[in-house]
């Protein structure tokens, strides 16, 4: 049994469930502080894929400085079994709430009674996903942003069932890996997500009918209100397809003001993405 760690130090070992652009940058954030890292996926392709992004992002890393963690400090493979000696584990599934409550239920099968369990949500109730724990007062809400490696940020989100002694271990592992934590309590799209997703939705809004350029409403907000990204670039950069799940959920919570515009529905049914795919609001190119 590994120790869990304490509000003064990482766990010696961080589980990762999923391995896609988020685990894989949650993945290279604590194999940075030190942490061993474990990665699972749900097959040997996406497996494959995994290591592929986080070995990338670490040379990255390396030609900026930072130092290259050892070769064993990673494993990535598709046995849950793997996350068992984890003092933390870090749910980055997609965001879909079925795929979350199933992922969570079999994390609290493998790990230890001590283990800190996450969710890298951005928008899920984290008091309705710790309906399929056991020991819900170890669980609470990671939520990194996109891309992990340049964001300064991690929200912490806490359910009612969360236990402070876990929050504050959150705080110090936060830390650790040289970010900020802000803490908030369980609320639909937590402080980060509705804030942002509502400046997105209307600006989306504002390109539907027309009111100015994609660029130029961008640029007001960067260098009117001092963004360092505008709100149509950063959708791009976050998911077109993310941020209209992310209103899909605030809408059931709140009603119509966040009702998604058709231009975004339009824009995700057609394939385009933002970055990942080479074009949303803007076009994008490697």
């Amino acid at each position: 049994m590994e120790d869990a760690g304490s509000p003064a130090s990482l766990p010696a070992t961080v589980g990762v469930l999923g391995g896609g652009r988020m685990g894989a940058g949650i993945a290279h954030a604590f194999l940075l502080a030190g942490a061993r890292v474990h990665v699972v996926e749900r097959d040997a392709p996406a497996a494959d894929a995994a290591r592929t992004r986080i070995e990338t992002a670490l040379e990255r890393s390396a030609a900026r400085g930072h130092d290259r963690p050892d070769a064993d400090a990673l494993t990535v493979g598709v046995d849950l079994g793997d996350l068992a000696g984890a003092g933390l584990v870090v749910e980055a599934v997609p965001e879909d709430r079925a795929l979350k409550l199933d992922a969570l239920a079999r994390i609290e099968g493998v790990v230890d009674a001590a283990a800190v369990v996450a969710s890298n949500t951005s928008s899920i109730s984290i008091d309705a996903l710790a309906g399929s724990l056991e020991r819900p007062e170890r669980f609470l809400g990671l939520h990194f942003f996109n891309p992990v490696p340049a964001s300064a940020l991690v929200e912490i989100v806490t359910g009612t069932a969360t236990v402070p002694e876990v929050v504050s271990r959150a705080t110090a592992w936060v830390e650790a890996i040289g970010k900020a934590a802000v803490v908030v309590r369980d609320a639909p799209g937590f402080a980060s997500s509705r804030l942002g997703v509502a400046l997105g939705l209307e600006a989306i809004r504002m390109l539907e009918e027309g009111v100015a350029s994609a660029r130029d409403i961008d640029t007001a907000m960067e260098l009117g209100y001092r963004h360092p990204m505008g709100p149509l670039r950063t959708t791009d950069v976050v998911g077109l397809d993310v941020r209209l799940g992310i209103a899909e959920e605030l809408e059931r919570a709140f009603g119509a003001r966040f009702a998604p515009p058709e231009l975004l529905r339009t824009l995700v049914a057609e394939g385009h993405l933002g970055r990942k795919t080479g074009r949303g609001f803007y076009e994008w190119s490697e």
